[in-house]
Protein backbone atom coordinates (compact mmCIF):
# COMPACT_ATOMS: atom_id res chain seq x y z
CA UNK A 1 0.00 0.00 0.00
CA UNK A 2 1.45 3.77 -0.34
CA UNK A 3 2.13 5.21 3.04
CA UNK A 4 2.93 8.69 3.46
CA UNK A 5 6.03 8.27 5.88
CA UNK A 6 8.01 9.96 8.59
CA UNK A 7 11.11 8.78 9.33
CA UNK A 8 12.75 11.52 11.08
CA UNK A 9 11.40 14.61 13.23
CA UNK A 10 11.28 17.80 11.21
CA UNK A 11 12.08 16.26 8.04
CA UNK A 12 9.59 15.60 5.28
CA UNK A 13 7.29 13.01 4.82
CA UNK A 14 8.32 10.46 2.57
CA UNK A 15 5.60 8.28 -0.37
CA UNK A 16 6.56 4.82 0.52
CA UNK A 17 5.43 1.21 -0.41
CA UNK A 18 4.94 -0.78 2.71
CA UNK A 19 2.89 -4.03 3.23
CA UNK A 20 -0.85 -4.12 3.76
CA UNK A 21 -1.25 -4.96 7.11
CA UNK A 22 -3.57 -7.66 8.61
CA UNK A 23 -5.84 -7.13 11.67
CA UNK A 24 -4.95 -9.13 14.46
CA UNK A 25 -7.39 -10.00 17.57
CA UNK A 26 -10.49 -7.33 17.87
CA UNK A 27 -8.48 -4.89 15.03
CA UNK A 28 -10.40 -3.98 11.64
CA UNK A 29 -8.52 -3.07 9.05
CA UNK A 30 -10.00 -0.23 7.37
CA UNK A 31 -9.53 1.26 3.57
CA UNK A 32 -9.22 4.92 4.07
CA UNK A 33 -11.09 7.35 2.35
CA UNK A 34 -10.33 10.79 3.96
CA UNK A 35 -8.05 11.94 6.67
CA UNK A 36 -7.59 15.30 8.22
CA UNK A 37 -4.62 17.05 8.84
CA UNK A 38 -4.37 18.36 12.69
CA UNK A 39 -2.40 20.31 14.48
CA UNK A 40 -0.91 17.83 16.86
CA UNK A 41 0.10 16.23 13.63
CA UNK A 42 2.30 19.32 12.89
CA UNK A 43 3.59 18.65 16.13
CA UNK A 44 4.58 15.06 15.76
CA UNK A 45 6.22 16.09 12.15
CA UNK A 46 7.91 18.88 14.02
CA UNK A 47 9.39 17.35 16.45
CA UNK A 48 7.60 18.91 20.04
CA UNK A 49 5.95 15.90 20.77
CA UNK A 50 8.70 13.50 21.32
CA UNK A 51 8.44 10.08 21.62
CA UNK A 52 6.22 9.00 18.11
CA UNK A 53 7.19 5.15 16.68
CA UNK A 54 9.21 5.65 13.89
CA UNK A 55 9.43 5.50 10.83
CA UNK A 56 5.58 6.78 11.59
CA UNK A 57 2.78 7.22 9.36
CA UNK A 58 0.63 10.01 10.42
CA UNK A 59 -3.03 11.29 10.87
CA UNK A 60 -5.57 10.55 13.24
CA UNK A 61 -8.58 11.80 11.59
CA UNK A 62 -9.01 8.75 9.71
CA UNK A 63 -12.32 8.12 7.83
CA UNK A 64 -12.58 5.13 5.89
CA UNK A 65 -14.00 1.84 5.35
CA UNK A 66 -14.00 -1.57 7.24
CA UNK A 67 -12.70 -4.08 4.43
CA UNK A 68 -11.25 -6.95 6.98
CA UNK A 69 -11.82 -7.99 10.57
CA UNK A 70 -9.42 -9.45 13.04
CA UNK A 71 -10.61 -13.06 15.03
CA UNK A 72 -13.21 -11.69 17.25
CA UNK A 73 -14.06 -8.34 15.66
CA UNK A 74 -17.60 -8.44 15.38
CA UNK A 75 -18.73 -4.63 16.41
CA UNK A 76 -18.88 -3.92 12.64
CA UNK A 77 -19.33 -5.88 8.77
CA UNK A 78 -17.25 -5.37 6.50
CA UNK A 79 -18.08 -2.14 4.00
CA UNK A 80 -19.56 -0.22 7.45
CA UNK A 81 -17.55 3.17 6.85
CA UNK A 82 -15.79 4.01 10.17
CA UNK A 83 -14.37 7.02 11.96
CA UNK A 84 -10.57 6.17 14.02
CA UNK A 85 -9.71 8.77 16.19
CA UNK A 86 -6.27 9.95 18.13
CA UNK A 87 -7.38 7.62 20.86
CA UNK A 88 -6.45 3.91 19.65
CA UNK A 89 -5.86 1.55 22.56
CA UNK A 90 -6.01 1.76 26.08
CA UNK A 91 -5.32 -1.34 29.27
CA UNK A 92 -9.34 -1.11 30.01
CA UNK A 93 -7.68 -2.54 33.29
CA UNK A 94 -6.40 1.08 35.12
CA UNK A 95 -8.59 3.42 37.87
CA UNK A 96 -8.77 5.37 34.86
CA UNK A 97 -10.43 3.39 32.50
CA UNK A 98 -12.08 1.63 34.86
CA UNK A 99 -14.11 4.80 35.82
CA UNK A 100 -15.00 6.06 32.11
CA UNK A 101 -11.33 8.25 31.74
CA UNK A 102 -10.01 5.85 29.58
CA UNK A 103 -8.29 9.19 27.75
CA UNK A 104 -6.13 9.11 30.60
CA UNK A 105 -4.87 5.57 31.07
CA UNK A 106 -1.06 5.49 31.22
CA UNK A 107 -1.05 2.73 28.84
CA UNK A 108 -2.87 4.37 25.96
CA UNK A 109 -1.86 4.56 22.44
CA UNK A 110 -2.50 6.89 20.24
CA UNK A 111 -3.29 6.95 16.19
CA UNK A 112 -0.62 8.38 14.00
CA UNK A 113 1.92 8.94 16.87
CA UNK A 114 2.28 5.48 18.84
CA UNK A 115 0.35 3.53 15.85
CA UNK A 116 0.68 4.31 12.89
CA UNK A 117 -2.24 6.27 11.07
CA UNK A 118 -4.34 7.35 8.24
CA UNK A 119 -1.98 9.13 5.34
CA UNK A 120 -1.73 5.53 3.95
CA UNK A 121 -4.32 3.54 1.60
CA UNK A 122 -5.03 1.39 4.98
CA UNK A 123 -4.93 1.20 8.45
CA UNK A 124 -5.65 -0.79 11.47
CA UNK A 125 -7.53 -0.09 14.20
CA UNK A 126 -9.08 -1.74 17.36
CA UNK A 127 -12.55 -1.61 16.88
CA UNK A 128 -13.47 -0.83 20.40
CA UNK A 129 -12.35 3.11 19.44
CA UNK A 130 -14.00 3.20 16.16
CA UNK A 131 -17.33 4.98 15.65
CA UNK A 132 -19.82 4.62 13.14
CA UNK A 133 -20.50 7.54 10.54
CA UNK A 134 -23.81 8.56 9.68
CA UNK A 135 -24.24 9.32 6.13
CA UNK A 136 -25.39 12.61 6.76
CA UNK A 137 -21.89 13.80 6.54
CA UNK A 138 -19.49 13.28 3.72
CA UNK A 139 -16.12 11.70 4.01
CA UNK A 140 -14.12 15.31 4.12
CA UNK A 141 -16.39 16.80 6.35
CA UNK A 142 -16.93 13.82 9.29
CA UNK A 143 -13.13 13.65 9.23
CA UNK A 144 -12.44 16.74 11.30
CA UNK A 145 -14.79 15.87 14.02
CA UNK A 146 -13.26 12.87 15.01
CA UNK A 147 -10.73 15.38 16.53
CA UNK A 148 -11.77 19.17 16.79
CA UNK A 149 -15.38 17.89 17.16
CA UNK A 150 -14.85 15.40 19.97
CA UNK A 151 -12.79 17.78 22.03
CA UNK A 152 -15.30 20.48 21.48
CA UNK A 153 -18.24 18.13 22.31
CA UNK A 154 -16.53 16.88 25.65
CA UNK A 155 -16.09 20.11 26.39
CA UNK A 156 -20.08 21.27 25.53
CA UNK A 157 -21.17 18.47 28.03
CA UNK A 158 -18.89 19.49 30.55
CA UNK A 159 -20.15 23.27 30.59
CA UNK A 160 -23.81 21.40 31.04
CA UNK A 161 -26.77 24.07 30.27
CA UNK A 162 -24.56 27.14 31.00
CA UNK A 163 -26.40 30.08 29.01
CA UNK A 164 -23.18 31.66 28.60
CA UNK A 165 -19.95 29.84 27.51
CA UNK A 166 -16.63 31.35 27.49
CA UNK A 167 -13.97 29.54 25.33
CA UNK A 168 -10.25 30.43 25.66
CA UNK A 169 -8.66 30.38 22.50
CA UNK A 170 -10.26 30.18 18.87
CA UNK A 171 -8.88 27.19 17.09
CA UNK A 172 -10.26 23.86 15.05
CA UNK A 173 -12.52 22.80 18.33
CA UNK A 174 -13.43 26.08 19.58
CA UNK A 175 -14.93 27.07 16.10
CA UNK A 176 -17.00 23.71 16.66
CA UNK A 177 -18.59 24.50 19.83
CA UNK A 178 -19.36 28.27 19.22
CA UNK A 179 -21.56 27.34 16.24
CA UNK A 180 -23.31 24.33 18.44
CA UNK A 181 -24.00 26.40 21.25
CA UNK A 182 -24.95 29.84 19.04
CA UNK A 183 -27.73 27.40 17.30
CA UNK A 184 -28.53 26.31 21.15
CA UNK A 185 -29.47 29.46 21.64
CA UNK A 186 -26.73 30.30 24.58
CA UNK A 187 -23.86 33.54 24.84
CA UNK A 188 -20.76 32.76 23.23
CA UNK A 189 -17.50 34.70 24.68
CA UNK A 190 -14.11 34.12 22.85
CA UNK A 191 -11.14 35.65 24.26
CA UNK A 192 -7.75 35.23 21.93
CA UNK A 193 -4.36 36.25 21.93
CA UNK A 194 -4.26 40.41 21.94
CA UNK A 195 -4.52 41.63 18.65
CA UNK A 196 -5.46 37.98 17.00
CA UNK A 197 -7.59 40.30 14.50
CA UNK A 198 -7.90 37.15 12.38
CA UNK A 199 -9.33 34.92 15.10
CA UNK A 200 -11.68 37.46 16.77
CA UNK A 201 -13.24 38.17 13.66
CA UNK A 202 -13.75 34.61 12.60
CA UNK A 203 -15.38 34.01 16.12
CA UNK A 204 -17.84 37.23 15.14
CA UNK A 205 -18.72 36.01 11.99
CA UNK A 206 -19.68 32.65 14.13
CA UNK A 207 -21.68 34.16 16.90
CA UNK A 208 -19.29 34.82 19.71
CA UNK A 209 -18.87 38.38 21.82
Amino acid sequence: MRAMVLTRPRESLRETDLPTPKPRVGQVLVRVRACAVCRTDLHIVDGELTQPKLPLVPGHEIVGEVVERGEGAERFEVGTRVGIPWLGWTCGDCRFCRSGRENLCEEARFTGYTLDGGYAEFVLADERFCFPLPELYSDAGAAPLLCAGLIGYRALVKAGDAKRLGIYGFGAAAHIVAQVAHHQGRQVYAFTRPGDREAQQFAHKLGAA
